[in-house]
């Protein structure tokens, strides 16, 4: 079957370890599923994964993507969750949780092989691109900001790095809950998508805020920490699910953290409940991902580029 998967590991040109053609189709196994992909994702996962970051060379070659939507044996439309191994399902019980594509051959292909448990029904309301947009970024900001971060309507919240998937899904979810949004960006344009999206307002990155906000969604990392710590209420919560500009701050502000009783959560994905709750939001409120560009498979390297370059606003999905 076709596929896009990492042949190589390169951690300064991560896409020179990119390949696409031929890989084999996947093989049955007790408690599996195999599942024909309509369409898939791109995350920063799959980039950091041909940096060889949670993928290591012994586990070469593999099929790249976390996220898909598609049919599966018993022809029902379908949205995989991604998280293998949490629930022990289709798995040892002592295996570890990983994600699609660490121990797992991904989605970027024309199937892909999942515990059954990991399957959830597509709503009618999504398309397969639509869906394969939710399992990973959009997963991500939902707990970001609903389990995480704990805000209610009414609630103020930063997005850091407008553009971003994850921080995309964060300002639609945001201002779809009855949130108070407000974004920054260093692009003009990617200001006015974000307040076109429902942001109260998007400001420059490192600019002012109006006010202090309740939450922070932070995915940007060293660039934005100070600004983030600095946004916060007393009492306020920062959620970090990622570090796209390093890990390593120039100042940590731990000052401020302690003295205003500041709250830094870490947070990963989500589990197979908070994307069914997902899922419902998105088709009973009508709200949908936002996607830049939408590709065949067999371009998925133009994809991956717009990923490494940040010249995407929302998601890039690959059709199969």
């Amino acid at each position: 079957m076709f596929a896009a998967y990492a042949a190589r590991i390169d951690r300064d040109q991560p896409l020179n370890g990119l390949e696409l053609g031929e890989r084999p189709a996947p093989v049955a196994r007790p408690g599996w599923t195999t599942v024909n992909v309509k369409a898939a994702s791109l995350n920063h996962h799959d980039l950091w994964s041909l940096r060889g970051v949670g993928l290591g060379e012994e586990a070469l070659p593999m099929i790249l993507g976390c996220d898909a939507a598609g049919i599966d044996q018993d022809g029902n439309e379908v949205v995989l969750h991604s998280v293998i191994g949490q629930s022990g399902h289709g798995v040892g019980p002592d295996e570890p949780r990983s994600i699609l594509t660490e121990r797992y051959q991904g989605t970027f292909a024309e199937q892909v092989t999942v515990p059954a448990w990991n399957v959830l029904p597509k709503p009618k309301e999504l398309s397969f691109a639509e869906a394969a947009c939710l399992p990973t970024a959009w997963l991500t900001a939902y707990r970001m900001l609903f389990t995480n971060a704990g805000v209610r309507p009414g609630d103020s919240v930063l997005v850091q790095g407008a553009g971003g998937g994850v921080a995309t899904a964060a300002i639609v979810l945001g201002a779809a809950a009855g949130l108070r949004v407000f974004a920054t960006s260093r692009s003009e344009d990617k200001r006015k998508r974000a307040v076109e999206l429902g942001a109260e307002a998007a400001l420059p990155t490192g600019e002012r805020l109006p006010q202090r906000v309740d939450a922070v969604i932070e995915t940007v990392g060293a660039a934005t920490w100070s600004h983030s710590v600095k946004s916060l209420k007393p009492g306020g919560t920062l959620v970090i699910s990622g570090a796209t500009s390093g890990f390593n701050p120039e100042r940590t502000e731990l000052n401020r953290i302690f003295f205003l009783e500041l709250k830094v959560v870490g947070s990963t994905m989500g589990s197979k409940d908070e994307l069914a709750s997902l899922l419902n939001f998105c088709a009973a409120k009508g709200v949908r991902p936002v996607i830049d560009t939408t590709l065949p498979l067999d371009r998925a390297r133009e994809g991956f580029a717009m990923l490494a370059e940040g010249e995407m606003f929302g998601k890039v999905v690959l059709t199969v």
